[in-house]
């Protein structure tokens, strides 16, 4: 990787870490070579990988199809195909730093957001995959009871499908319930990566504006990610929790520049990591730079900002109802698992 990029200085100079949006073999060297420490999946990305490497995993495909399998274990077993062949490029970063990286997210079935007895034993069966294997969960009420009992049996997990600050605390504490039982009963802790889809979040706040004619400009929607993201960084430090906060779903430059300094992860796509390798930005930390006071006021004015923004603006039981999960869980089923089901 060359010297002179953004992604390297911040590698090099802060905190902040980055993780591979994709699974495509071809793109993943790429993002391993830019400094990658983990690889985001999700039933949409393997999807795309399973199809687009029919060939050069013609072997792996042909034994997840072999005896007919239902639909939905035809799924998982696709979507193995795709994880195990990441988790085993990630495995020599794994081992190096001693699990802090080097995971690999493999997602339970996003049909059963609320199915706790089926989620969990997706995640068992997943944790066996591979060593560095995260199990990805929806931050649902249902998700949330199977995080806190993966992490006391030793699985590492990463809450997904999570836009909120309160999504973000509620992880974090269920992440620290579960390290409580797992110490009592004299087992390794799993870790827990806390997901926030940054910008799904503005994409969902868009409508609601444009919807509701609210009072509030596209730099101030552009804003509204940062800000709940800012928010949850802010609280994570100052309660110390353990989780690490995952943000995903970019949609421009300024989601990276403006945390630089944290210490999170970022998950970067393909797509935006080209900007940050070709182009200069700005080589300063920003995380400490809050948004300000009159762009928070004017976002506020959506009573479903609110609900993301404050730490107590939804409980566990609303998650699964707020607009940006059901987005979320849409895409997940019907361009991912659905198609994997369905593949032929």
């Amino acid at each position: 990787m060359p010297q002179d990029t953004y992604l390297n200085w911040v590698i090099r100079n802060t905190p902040t870490k980055w993780w591979h949006d994709s699974a495509d073999p071809a793109e993943l060297e790429l993002g391993l070579e830019r400094g990658a420490v983990g690889v985001t999946t999700n039933p949409y990305l393997s999807n795309l990988a399973v199809r687009g490497n029919r060939q050069l995993w013609a072997a792996e495909i042909a034994a997840a199809l072999g005896g007919q399998p239902a639909a939905e274990a035809k799924a998982e077993a696709l979507m193995r195909v795709a994880v195990v062949k990441a988790a085993e490029k990630l495995l020599p970063v794994y081992e190096a730093s001693k699990r802090v990286d080097g995971y690999v997210c493999a997602q339970v079935n996003p049909l059963r957001a609320g199915d706790r007895e089926c989620m969990l034993a997706m995640a068992r069966r997943f944790h066996a995959f591979a060593p560095n294997i995260a199990v990805k969960l929806p931050a649902t009420a249902a998700g949330l009871d199977v995080l806190e009992d993966c992490v006391a049996e030793g699985i590492t997990a990463t809450a997904t499908v999570s836009f909120t600050v309160p999504q973000a605390v509620a992880i974090a504490e269920r992440h620290r319930a579960g390290i409580r039982r797992a110490r009592e009963a004299g087992v390794t802790p799993g870790r827990c990566f806390a997901v926030i889809m940054i910008g799904r979040l503005d994409d969902y706040l868009r409508e609601v504006a444009q919807d509701n004619r609210a009072p509030v400009s596209e730099a101030d929607i552009r804003q509204s990610g940062l800000a709940a993201t800012k928010r949850a960084y802010s609280i994570y430090r100052q309660r110390g929790y353990e989780a690490v906060l995952l943000v995903a779903a970019l949609r421009g430059d300024y989601h990276l520049t403006e945390l630089a300094g944290a210490e999170l992860i970022m998950s970067i796509a393909p797509a935006f990591q080209t900007p940050f390798v070709t182009k200069d930005f700005p080589r300063e930390e920003r995380i400490g730079l809050p948004i300000a006071d009159e762009v928070i006021e004017r976002l506020q004015a959506m009573p479903e900002f609110r609900r993301a923004y404050e730490p107590d603006g939804m409980s566990p039981a609303d998650f699964i109802a707020f607009g940006a999960t059901q987005r979320t869980l849409s895409q997940f089923c019907e361009a991912g698992w659905k198609l994997l089901e369905s593949f032929a």
